[in-house]
């Protein structure tokens, strides 16, 4: 039930970190992956490396803030694979300032990326979902979902957003058998974590003392949670917001 042969997977911001810990997991499951990223060297080297371990990847350029270039992108992947079954709305950015300090601009940019992006990619994968028989959709949130934080206002809003977003999809196509779900991540070690640790003074310890699993995650602990997601086994699991965090959202 967990066998994804066959099936087309786009992962957006999918060419590092969280994203390509899950489209590793993907097409270790059997899925053609295909990343989707604005960084096209940095996506050819993620699809380089998946391909040395003779698994099925490809990739596209896209800044999926764009309508139009989404409109390319879902237009791509049909082009070259035929079909979507599988869509993770990864992509993200964050600003680490105190509200009163965020200029307009910023909360934009950071809306657009993290919240603004899903709603054009789901909005594009549901008529090719829907004429398929069906889909799943994965929209990556985080513990600022649930918690508050004083340097995270626009990035705890917008993920927020995705949570509630996706309770609204799952309901709205449930009836096109797709499944949409957010995956909350924890204190994952990715190249946005580190850059919060060299600004917050701290965080490294505060995540280690209330983390039951005593530890930072590691992006390829996001592959199980993708595969159980996007597979049959959770066909009847739908608006879910599940927290990836070794149990630092209990304590």
């Amino acid at each position: 039930m967990f066998d994804l042969t066959g099936k087309v997977a786009l992962v957006t911001g999918g060419n590092g970190g969280i994203g390509l810990g899950m489209a590793t997991g993907l097409a270790e499951a059997g899925a053609t992956v295909v990343l989707a990223g604005r960084n096209a060297v940095k996506s050819g080297a993620a699809v380089t490396a998946l391909r040395a371990r003779d698994r099925l990847a490809d990739s596209i350029e896209c800044d999926v803030t764009r309508e139009s270039e989404v409109a390319a992108l879902f237009q791509e992947v049909m082009l070259r694979h035929l079909r979507l079954d599988i869509l993770v709305n990864n992509a993200g950015t964050t600003v680490r300032k105190p509200p009163h300090e965020l200029g307009l601009d910023e909360w934009n940019r950071v809306m657009d990326t993290n919240l603004t992006s899903a709603f054009l990619c789901c909005r594009a994968a549901h008529a090719l979902m829907k004429e398929g028989g069906g889909g799943k959709i994965i929209n990556i949130g985080s513990m600022l979902s649930i918690f508050g934080a004083p340097y995270a206002a626009v990035y705890g809003a917008s993920k927020g957003g995705i949570v509630q977003f996706t309770k609204s999809i799952a309901t709205a196509w449930a009836a096109d058998n797709i499944q949409a779900n957010a995956v909350l991540p924890g204190w994952i070690d990715t190249e946005l974590t580190r850059g919060a640790r060299a600004q917050v003074p701290g965080l490294n310890e505060r995540v280690l003392a209330r983390t039951p699993a005593g530890r930072w995650g590691a992006a390829s602990d996001l592959a199980g949670i993708a595969v159980f997601l996007a597979s049959s086994a959770s066909d009847f699991i739908t608006g879910t917001a599940i927290p990836v965090d070794g149990g630092y959202s209990i304590t």
